[in-house]
């Protein structure tokens, strides 16, 4: 039995992978749209990384705000400045800006911050799920590929 191999490909194929290994911008760009959209559906589930859902609001949050679903305020606001960005040349963050953001992600209660109406239970909205890990590796497969 004889093997033939050729070669020839194989110097432009590494020249290729080469790049794309020292150009991670359109990974990184790709798997921040990816978590963006993920995070926004968690809003629109109620539902944190692991799927677990939302403690629902308390009486006393009823009160102080229109409508019932958490995290979302009178304004939405919290969930329309969840934004990504590049950090360096290998990776990307996804966040919010908004001091809020914290104590949702986090919980808190009154007697560590006097100022809110009541205790905040952790409603987390940043993380990964096992599909986005699965989404995130075919996101690096596809682009090593």
């Amino acid at each position: 039995m004889e093997l033939s191999i050729d070669l020839g490909l194989l110097p432009d194929t590494l020249n290729r992978l080469q790049h794309r290994i020292t150009n991670l911008r359109p990974l990184l760009l790709e798997i921040g749209e990816d978590e963006l959209d993920a995070t926004k559906i968690r809003f629109q589930t109620t539902k944190d990384p692991d799927g677990n859902f939302w403690q629902a609001n308390s009486a006393v949050t009823l009160a102080n705000k229109s409508g019932n679903t958490p995290l979302t305020g009178n304004s939405g606001k919290l969930f329309s400045t969840i934004k990504y960005q590049l950090s360096g040349a290998d990776a990307v963050v996804i966040g919010s800006d908004r001091k809020q953001a914290a104590m949702m992600q986090f919980g808190g209660t009154k007697s560590e911050f006097p100022h809110l109406w009541g205790d905040i239970p952790a409603r987390p909205f940043l993380g990964f799920s096992d599909s986005d890990i699965d989404r995130i590796k075919q996101l690096i497969a596809d682009y090593l590929a």
